[in-house]
């Protein structure tokens, strides 16, 4: 079965399936996504806001590993940009490598694989 609802352990980093909503309503309520552990990473680069977040329901339609992160740019020339992932460890490295390409000038598409 295809989980699709997760919370974050008490370590904040390692994601746990849940098997109703209630239970994800709950932690959710008490863990709003602009503050950690849901708000993984947030820096302004200029008038531009690369946002990396726990998003605590699963993008992975065809099932596999959870895709249960992701990074999005806001304003700019790329606004809108987002990209996902299955760890919080993989979502912060590329944060930082967005972070660096649109500092640089860069197109962040070409930073992230």
């Amino acid at each position: 079965m295809h989980d699709l609802w997760y919370v974050l352990a008490e370590d904040g980093e390692t994601p746990i399936a849940v098997d109703d909503f209630d239970t994800y309503v709950r932690w959710r309520s008490e863990h709003p996504p602009t503050l950690p552990p849901a708000a993984v990473g947030k820096t302004k680069v200029g008038e531009v806001e690369v946002s990396t977040v726990f998003l605590c329901h699963d993008h992975n339609w065809s099932g596999g590993q959870p895709i249960l992160f992701e990074t999005m740019v806001f304003g700019g020339e790329w606004d809108q940009s987002q990209w996902r992932y299955h760890t919080r460890a993989q979502a912060l490295a590329a944060h930082d490598q967005i972070v660096a390409a649109l500092r640089a000038g860069h197109d962040p598409n070409a930073a992230v694989p």
